[in-house]
């Protein structure tokens, strides 16, 4: 496809008048697009479908780039494919109705089960550290809080022995939160042995705290979850939002009513928890072909 891009930015310097500059944004930007083309074992721009360019679209989200530059790439792909059909060296527009993905709901990232399972692998050995490390990443991914709200959590709004705790989201919102008995585990643990050595007969308030003894911090959080995704090979962005949208993902995968994931991510209206319908592909497309006649 690369000489129908020369051909085109060729196209638009000699007979469009753009500048230089602008040439050159088209170029990277449709380079890129070919090589991820030619990667999917596509050589022909007769043979690029549009879900090959939604697949790069959101490639391109994983790897961290924003909806606008998203938006920006979809354009220079839309004006070569309409560029390539006014030629005549295409028969049809395949982007013709591709809307621009600033207008889409961003589908938030999330990791698979595979990948949770290494990264919350990550902490090892018995160190204070380790251990906290583990109990943090667990309680994170076991109850899906935001960063703030796991940094916030105070010692009295966990109750151990019957394995919720109390959390206070956007608006002062209070609202209780379970988690399972592997999270309880590693929270338990880190409670009896890790925190004092960490405190060294300080006190705080709060469940998580830095070696220093004090309020482990929200940027302390970020630093840890990415050094542990870099350690377990997972290369794409990792951020604790990461882990609250992969909580969310999988209890929504494994059958979980949509209305208790809302209470449990604390979202105000369930519209904002509805754009995880949108991320298991695999779960309707399973249910289509359980339940439809046809399928």
């Amino acid at each position: 496809m690369l000489p129908l891009v020369d051909q085109f930015l060729d196209h638009l310097t000699l007979e469009e008048g753009l500048s230089p500059k602008t040439r050159a944004a088209y170029g990277g930007d449709l380079a890129d697009f070919s090589r991820f083309v030619q990667a999917a074992g596509v050589h022909s721009a007769s043979r690029v479908t549009r879900k090959l360019i939604l697949e790069y679209l959101h490639a391109l989200r994983n790897r961290g780039l924003s909806v606008s530059t998203l938006a920006r790439r979809l354009v220079a792909i839309k004006v070569f494919f309409r560029y390539l059909v006014r030629e005549g060296l295409l028969q049809r527009d395949v982007t013709g109705v591709m809307e621009a993905p600033r207008l889409w709901k961003v589908l938030p990232g999330s990791l698979s089960v595979k990948e949770v399972d290494r990264l919350l692998a990550a902490p090892s050995g018995e160190t204070p550290r380790a251990l906290r490390d583990k109990a943090l990443l667990e309680l994170l991914y076991a109850t899906g809080l935001r960063v703030s709200e796991l940094a916030d959590l105070k010692m009295e709004d966990v109750h151990l022995e019957v394995g919720y705790l109390r959390c206070t989201g956007k608006g002062n919102k209070v609202r209780v939160v379970p988690f399972g008995d592997v999270a309880r585990k590693h929270l338990d643990r880190y409670l009896r042995e890790a925190r004092p050595a960490l405190l060294k007969q300080r006190s705080a308030a709060e469940v998580f705290v830095s070696p220093r003894g004090r309020k482990f911090s929200r940027q302390g959080i970020w630093k840890l979850l990415r050094g542990y995704a870099r350690r377990v090979g997972i290369t794409r962005r990792v951020s604790p939002h990461t882990l609250r949208h992969s909580f969310a993902s999988h209890l929504l995968a494994n059958g979980a009513p949509l209305r208790m994931i809302q209470e449990m991510l604390g979202h105000a209206d369930i519209a904002t928890t509805q754009i995880y319908t949108h991320v298991d592909e695999g779960r309707l497309k399973a249910v289509h072909q359980q339940f439809h006649p046809r399928a």
